[in-house]
């Protein structure tokens, strides 16, 4: 059996263990804020927490989010290369990473949407792939002012981006596995802006 076989797991249950830590529950819990779980749409992400009215929390949910998934593939890629691991494994870390955040081992399976996740993934991926999406969403915030629309067309566009900027077509399949659980993710919230019931920043 070679090392990247005895090795290659080991990467992927760390990356998954990684994800499944919820910086939505830990800064709620920080700055005594209530559990965002319990809270308005009862995800525990960065937009939920935000609503608390406390943007301090709110960006370190953002920021915790994205990377934990940005440091799992790093990890997989400075040090399992040494191991012989090979682009698919560098891909699946970043996938396993995203399910944590999704499934998480430690809050019952019940997770957030993996908006911040997927981008932090996509950013070790490559910076030029990750700052691409984060425009868009910027973009599309900016122009509608849902985050969840901005979430779903920056995810949209992610595989595409991928397909042009990167060489290995296994990050591009993993970008376009990020883009539809995204779009799964968000089957209330697609449902919401069809119905016009979507919240917004800045909208009655």
């Amino acid at each position: 059996m070679t090392q990247a076989a005895l090795i290659g797991p080991l990467f992927v249950i760390l990356a998954y263990v990684l994800g499944s830590i919820s910086f939505g529950i830990l800064m709620s819990q920080a700055f005594g804020l209530p559990d965002p779980r319990t809270v308005g749409s009862g995800n525990p992400g960065a937009t939920n927490v935000a609503r608390s009215g406390k943007k301090l929390p709110a960006i370190l949910t953002l920021f915790g989010d994205a990377i934990k998934g940005w440091v799992a593939v790093v990890i997989a890629q400075r040090y399992g290369l040494s191991f012989g691991l090979h682009d698919g494994y560098i891909a699946l870390v970043g996938f396993a990473a995203f399910i944590g955040h999704l499934f998480p081992v430690f809050y019952g399976f019940k997770g957030g949407k993996g908006v911040a996740t997927a981008l932090g993934v996509l950013l070790a991926f490559s910076c030029w792939l990750g700052l691409g999406v984060l425009l868009v969403w910027g973009l599309a915030f900016a122009i509608w002012r849902f985050s969840s629309l901005a979430a779903l067309i920056a995810a949209a566009i992610s595989p595409i981006l991928a397909w042009y900027l990167l060489p290995y077509h296994g990050y591009t399949a993993t970008a376009l596995i990020l883009a539809l659980m995204l779009f799964w993710r968000h089957k209330s919230n697609i449902q919401k802006l069809i119905n016009g019931t979507e919240a917004g920043f800045g909208k009655k």
